[in-house]
């Protein structure tokens, strides 16, 4: 199916929360009136968010991690100046909210035919958690396994309803894994990972985690696709300056990913 094309719109923020420390979550309204419905992401695909007051002229390119009943909700990182102003926004502020901008995970999934479910293993590490929960929301008919790796125990329910929400149907086994082994089993996420066992993996997290998800199916034969992070500017492929480097060349990260054929990318580059 054509992905729904993007819009530009001043969007209220309806509830601003701190997970922790070092992550946030915003929820603005995306609904539109009258015949200006606001179109629907696919899980996989970002927006550009750029808060109406701020000094950061460039929005920031975030995942969504879910959306209903005409809200969209992000789980975002603080990493520098632009994240520090999205995070200082007022419940009943607005943003500018650019999207939905790029590849789905649905379109590299295999398609599920009746009677016959594709399993697939998510991988996911901190907060690349949360581009695959919202795959996990579309409940497109695939059995999903979900392996999410933290670097910290989760300390607090707040935590885990961020990281894991409660809503979620759909996960047929759930592994958790931290470095310190107080939440789940100890040791990284990719020690516990299998691919032999599913159709296909979709991954998100820390570069160094992604390689190693990759090198585990290349040797399974296992299709693989990853969710890639690079710093953008204008987030619609313009620019030129996400520039994600694969067998066919160079590619933008933002027009023609976020999500990769993982065994055509050059992790090392």
């Amino acid at each position: 199916m054509p992905h729904p094309k993007m819009i530009s719109a001043d969007c209220k923020l309806v509830r601003n929360d701190s997970i922790n420390r070092d992550i946030f979550r915003l929820v603005f309204a995306w609904q539109g009136t009258g015949q200006m419905k606001y179109p629907a992401p696919k899980a996989g695909q970002f927006f550009m968010i750029k808060p109406k007051r701020g000094s950061v002229f460039l929005g920031r390119p975030i995942s969504a991690a879910k959306w209903q009943a005409g809200t969209l909700t992000f789980l975002i990182a603080l990493r520098g100046r632009g994240t520090e102003e999205l995070a200082q926004i007022n419940t009943g502020e607005k943003a500018v909210l650019t999207g939905p901008l790029g590849k789905a995970w649905m379109d590299f999934l295999p398609p599920v035919k009746k009677g016959a479910k594709k399993h697939i293993a998510l991988v996911g590490g901190g907060i690349g958690l949360a581009p695959l929960n919202a795959l996990l929301y579309e409940s497109p008919g695939h059995v999903f396994d979900l392996y999410a790796g933290f670097k910290k125990s989760i300390k607090s329910i707040k935590e885990k309803n961020a990281f894991l929400d409660p809503d979620i149907t759909g996960i047929r086994k759930l592994n958790l894994v931290s470095e310190d082994g107080k939440t789940g089993q100890k040791g990284f996420v990719t020690d516990f990972f299998e691919p032999e066992k599913y159709d296909a993996v979709c991954a998100c997290g820390p570069q160094p985690m992604l390689k190693i998800i990759a090198e585990k199916c290349r040797n399974a034969g296992v299709p693989c696709f990853v969710s890639l992070e690079r710093r953008m500017a204008c987030g619609v492929g313009a620019c030129l300056g996400c520039t994600v480097k694969t067998v066919s060349g160079n590619r933008r990260c933002c027009a023609d990913g976020p999500i990769f054929n993982a065994q055509e990318v050059f992790f090392d580059e």
